[in-house]
């Protein structure tokens, strides 16, 4: 969580960060954990801090930011798994309201992380390419459908207000959400596996 001073900077970061990850997630792909790291880091380490203390938000979110792109940065094979394992949860996250309401059990979860992880791990440059491009579109989604929030009339927001990013849920856009989301990674996907099978022929 951020002070709202921040969200609409924030949300832009994402759609940059998340379009990078979408078009060039292969080969930028140390470049992209160094990102996704730094979110990750950022969103538990800001969590720890009360909401009243504006500063120590922001601090603590860089310092986790950073701590979390060094490790995902130097760790590539671990997190080579740790992304399969990511977007086997968000594909159980996103597609488990289509089957069910509530959700999606702890076992099933589990078991689309550890599929994701193994083949993340068998099959690394597609899996780097699909994960990247689909992971960058829904980081893509989630920056713009904040914009549009922070663009919105509301009250007269405070010192003590904050903005909490939610990563797996897209709020009451669940629906256009997920069709942009499918729709984007496609096309991340078909963009990074026809730049590097050209690179490859070269």
């Amino acid at each position: 969580m951020l002070p709202t001073a921040y969200e609409t900077p924030a949300a832009i970061a994402l759609v940059l960060g998340g379009a990078i990850a979408c078009f060039a997630g292969y080969r930028l792909f140390r470049v992209v954990l160094a990102i996704y790291g730094f979110i990750a880091g950022a969103m538990l380490a800001s969590s720890i801090m009360a909401s009243s203390n504006s500063i120590g938000m922001v601090l603590a979110a860089m310092a986790g930011g950073i701590a979390g792109s060094l490790i995902l940065f130097f760790a590539y094979f671990v997190a080579i798994a740790l992304v399969g394992a990511g977007l086997g949860a968000l594909v159980i996250r996103a597609g488990w309201p289509q089957v069910s309401t509530g959700e999606p059990p702890v076992v099933a979860v589990l078991i689309f992380v550890a599929i994701g992880a193994a083949i993340a791990v068998i099959l690394q440059r597609y899996v780097i390419i699909v994960s990247t491009a689909f992971a960058g579109s829904w980081t893509v989604v989630l920056g713009a459908l904040t914009l549009t929030a922070a663009r919105r009339p509301v009250k007269v927001r405070t010192m003590s207000d904050v903005w909490v990013l939610y990563p797996l849920s897209p709020g009451v856009y669940r629906r256009s959400a997920i069709v942009a989301w499918v729709v984007l990674g496609l096309l991340g996907t078909a963009v990074q596996l026809g730049t590097t099978s050209r690179r490859k022929k070269r």
